[in-house]
Order: structure tokens, then C-alpha cells, then sequence
């Protein structure tokens, strides 16, 4: 009897491997169909329709960190790349006053300048946002397959407009919030006072705007570059296939 249950236990404990190494061998066929649709997915190449919402959600992405990045505080003025200086016509004035000892002067003129930029960049994201929707799928074709500066080339072609329409009273309304005419005015008014010097003026409101737009597109093209040649920055299988197809039609 003894013997018989342990021929009966050996059994169901040979019979419980043979089931684990069964399961085990499936598992382990399941990862390999699963990592090569995996692959597949992210390295075949891609239909008109997915380089279009490829391009998209890729510059989605971008557009949205680059306009944020500006319209938070010190997101010009904290920035080297984008930072806006004194106009070039009141360098001069601003190089002068300095050595006289007006530096706060100076200081207080180029921060209400940069302090206006990162307001109007706030009405960005939106206007950049609709460019993207109207995008056709040959403009996403061109993108993804041209140079490294093609989106940003599109995004100027098609907002650059809206930009000034939308950033133009914004960046009005914050000069005048932070006293920035006041500012300049104090500035230029000490300067003019000066022996010998050519009074200075300047249409602060059109400086700043076109700068602020400058800035922006300097932000888009750095997200452009990093989504081109960045593959952490590829976060989806889609994005990994259709970066991966421009890449390999690329070269």
C-alpha cells in the first residue's frame, strides 16, 4: 500500500513539473511573439495616416514644452538663449548710463521688456495647437522628411502672423503693467539730457513683440532637433516608427 501512494505521489509531482515547464515554454513563447510584433510595429514602415498623427503628436509634444518653458517666470529673462536686451539703438544709452552709475535704471528696463515676453508667450501654445490641426499630410510628409529645421520652418510660415496679432497687445498691456514706457522713458530721458549725444527713441512695443517670436521659434526648433535626434525623446511606438522610418530613408 505504502507503495502504491508513493508511486501515486511521484506521478502527480512528475506530471506538476511537466505542466510548470509547459507553462514556462509558453510564457516564454508568448514574450517572443510579442517583443517581435513589438518590434515590427515600431520598425515597419509607416502609412501616410501614421506619419500624420506620427508628425503631430510629436510636435504637440514640442510646441507645448517650448511655449511653456517661456511663459513661466524667468523663462526669458532666465534664459541666455532668448534673453531680451536693450534695443539696439539704446545699447549705446545703456553702456553710458552704466558707467555713470545708473545700473538699477538699466536693470529695471530689461527686466520689464523680458517680464512682457513671457506673458505674451502664454498666448502661443493655443495658436501653435491649430497649425497643427490644419496640417495636411503632405505638410507632415515634408516635415518628417526634410531638413532638421522643417517643422520650425512650417510653424513660421503659418503663425508668424497670429503671433503678432495676439502678442502685440498683450505685451502692450504687461510693458504698461510693470512701468516699463516709464522705465525707458526714465532711461532715455537721462541719456538725451547728456552733452553732445543723438536723442534716442524706440517703438518698445514692436522691439519686444518680434523678439518674443524670435524667442519662441529658437524654443521650437531646440524641441524639433531633440524629437529628430533624441530616441528617449521618441516616448510612444509611434513616434519610434516613424522617427525610425526618416531616419532609414535619411540615411
Amino acid at each position: 500500500m505504502k507503495k502504491i501512494i508513493l508511486s501515486a505521489s511521484l506521478a502527480l509531482i512528475l506530471l506538476a513539473n511537466l505542466r510548470a515547464d509547459a507553462q514556462i515554454k509558453l510564457n516564454d513563447i508568448f514574450k517572443k511573439v510579442t517583443e517581435k510584433q513589438r518590434t515590427t510595429s515600431s520598425t515597419g514602415t509607416p502609412s501616410q495616416l501614421e506619419i500624420g498623427q506620427g508628425i503631430k503628436e510629436a510636435l504637440q509634444i514640442g510646441v507645448s514644452a517650448g511655449a511653456d518653458r517661456l511663459s513661466a517666470r524667468d523663462g526669458f529673462l532666465g534664459n541666455l538663449a532668448v534673453k531680451i536686451l536693450m534695443p539696439p539703438e539704446a545699447q549705446k544709452v545703456e553702456k553710458t548710463l552704466r558707467s555713470i552709475g545708473l545700473n538699477s535704471l538699466c536693470d529695471n528696463v530689461i527686466l520689464s521688456l523680458n517680464r512682457a515676453a513671457e506673458d505674451a508667450a502664454k498666448e502661443a501654445k493655443p495658436i501653435f495647437i491649430a497649425a497643427i490641426k490644419q496640417m495636411t499630410l503632405a505638410d507632415a510628409s515634408n516635415i518628417l522628411l526634410g531638413n532638421n529645421d522643417a517643422a520650425t520652418s512650417y510653424f513660421k510660415r503659418v503663425t508668424t502672423a497670429q503671433l503678432l496679432e495676439k502678442f502685440s497687445p498683450v505685451v502692450k498691456n504687461s510693458l504698461n503693467k510693470v512701468n516699463a514706457g516709464k522705465y525707458y522713458s526714465d532711461l532715455t530721458t537721462q541719456y538725451n539730457r547728456l552733452p553732445l549725444v543723438k536723442p534716442v527713441s524706440t517703438d518698445l512695443t514692436g522691439y519686444v513683440t518680434q523678439k518674443a517670436i524670435d524667442g519662441l521659434f529658437i524654443e521650437v526648433a531646440k524641441e524639433e532637433l531633440k524629437i529628430r535626434g533624441n530616441l528617449n525623446s521618441r516616448s510612444t511606438t509611434l513616434l519610434q516608427k516613424v522617427f525610425g522610418y526618416a531616419n532609414r530613408k535619411k540615411g
